[in-house]
């Protein structure tokens, strides 16, 4: 009897004989929300490095050609600032206290003088806990608590304020040999900032906010649309650059990014700009052959000028924790970073990894993006990110 009641499944009827829709019906029917990554099953594991077919030094390709003009955005893009963003972060301390105040390190560090006002040893235990659970990692908070748990035991500290005090100090030395901001160097023309990442950390949107950043500091600059994998990123770029001001170099989608990169730096070189800065393809830190082609862009640009790139700026999405370790290691030994932004602190991002990050690498965090207005995105500030996670006062939020 219970089989006889029991309804027919789906997958019995003529539904079954239906095709699956591929990813490009689904995305035309349901367009990415904008920042939003590809799906994975979008992004080809590996992509072999084709030869280096680009044009020799001696025998340059026609630099005289008009640029191509900003084209109008494709669908899916993604706009350079979201017309319902929240305002953008007040200017000085409390700007970073008010964007930040949701990381975990800053919900882990906030309370903790309050639940404990005791000097003892569970004091440092509930300090070392919360540093853990922000993303400062092991060996970051290992030396911390470990300096702490001396000094208290010398009776360094009268009381808890006085421990606050120090903590924030510490924290504060971790990561302030690398709060130094970008300069560009007038000697280098054009100065060429090459910027690299995995996918989904914001660089497009970045380096539209940079550009924005450098012409209101009087640069004349160039963008190279070299994130050809991907249609949208090309018009986004192309958007950021008519928004701003900016010529833009594009070839367009599945083009060669290292030819996209050789032709914005002869035309920059030719038409006198000061500042040029080179998009490219989000990619795993895991994918052999993506991270191979990061060097033969680094190659391509080396034979106009041998110094280029001038500066290598990886973007880290702060939300990323520890796992932003593994990339910077691999991208530093694929390409050689030599600065940093990260992006998306303005979330439940794990802040602490910005310790991590400095205490093992020690290479220069240029940026950091507390929102998504154009000026949210801020010159790394120590003493600033410092007091947005564990604020003077005692047990403040």
């Amino acid at each position: 009897m219970i089989g006889f009641f029991r309804r027919k499944k789906p997958q019995d009827g003529p539904a079954a004989a239906q095709t699956r829709p591929s990813t490009e019906e689904l995305a035309a029917v349901f367009p990415r929300a904008p920042g939003e990554p590809l799906p994975a099953d979008a992004i080809p594991a590996s992509t072999p490095v084709a030869d280096e077919a680009v044009p020799e030094a001696d025998a340059p390709r026609n630099d005289a050609s008009p640029l191509p003009e900003p084209a109008a955005a494709a669908p899916g893009a993604e706009e350079p600032e979201p017309v319902d963003a929240a305002p953008a972060a007040p200017a000085g301390k409390s700007g970073w206290r008010d964007r930040l105040r949701r990381t975990s390190a800053a919900l882990g560090l906030a309370g903790l003088f309050t639940r404990n006002p005791r000097l003892d040893d569970d004091l440092l235990d509930e300090i070392e806990t919360a540093l853990l659970t922000a993303d400062v990692g092991v060996p970051a908070t290992t030396a911390i608590i470990e300096d702490l748990r001396k000094r208290m035991k010398e009776r360094e500290f009268a009381d808890a304020q006085a421990l606050l005090k120090a903590l924030r100090a510490d924290l504060i030395a971790l990561i302030a040999p690398v709060a130094r901001p970008l300069v560009i160097d007038a000697s280098r023309k054009p100065f060429v900032v090459l910027t690299i990442g995995v996918n989904g950390v914001g660089k497009t949107t970045t380096i539209g906010k940079l550009a924005r950043r450098f012409k209101q500091d009087g640069h004349s600059l160039m963008l190279a649309a070299g994130d050809t994998f991907r249609a949208a990123a090309v018009a986004q770029l192309q958007t950021w650059g008519e928004r701003n001001g900016v010529p833009v170099v594009a070839q367009g989608q599945d083009a060669d990014p290292a030819s996209v990169a050789f032709d914005a730096l002869q035309s920059a070189r030719s038409r006198g700009f000061d500042v040029l800065i080179a998009d490219t393809a989000g990619r795993l830190h895991t994918q052999t052959g993506l991270m191979s082609e990061l060097g033969k862009i680094r190659r391509v640009l080396g034979k106009i000028d041998d110094t280029a790139p001038h500066e290598v700026l990886m973007v880290i999405d702060g939300t990323t924790g520890q796992n932003a370790l593994s990339q910077l290691r691999q991208f530093h030994a694929a390409v050689g970073v030599t600065g940093l932004v990260v992006t998306k602190l303005d979330g439940t991002a794990k802040g602490g990894v910005v310790f991590a990050l400095a205490r093992e690498f020690g290479i220069p965090i240029r940026y950091a993006g507390i929102g998504e207005r154009l000026e949210d995105l801020r010159v790394f500030d120590a003493e600033a990110f410092v007091d947005a996670l564990l604020p003077e006062a005692l047990g403040a939020g």
